[in-house]
């Protein structure tokens, strides 16, 4: 490391599966509080199904944005 990088981050990818297993528990967490207040509205049932689906959704959607 050379004197001219030594205040700056250096950012790297990371290991894909921790970043795949912290996507997954973000999407659920999020998935999990939208279904809870769709539920709140009454417009959907507060289900694993429900909330299982819409996580799948969100990491699939995430996944593909960052990749």
């Amino acid at each position: 490391m050379s004197d001219e990088d030594a205040g700056q981050i250096q950012w790297g990818e990371g290991d894909p599966r921790v970043v795949f297993a912290m996507n997954l528990v973000l999407s659920s967490i999020f998935a999990t509080v939208v279904i809870y207040g769709l539920s709140y509205l009454d417009l959907v049932a507060f289900t694993f199904v429900n909330v299982a689906s819409a996580a799948l959704v969100l990491t699939a959607i995430t996944y593909v944005v960052t990749k």
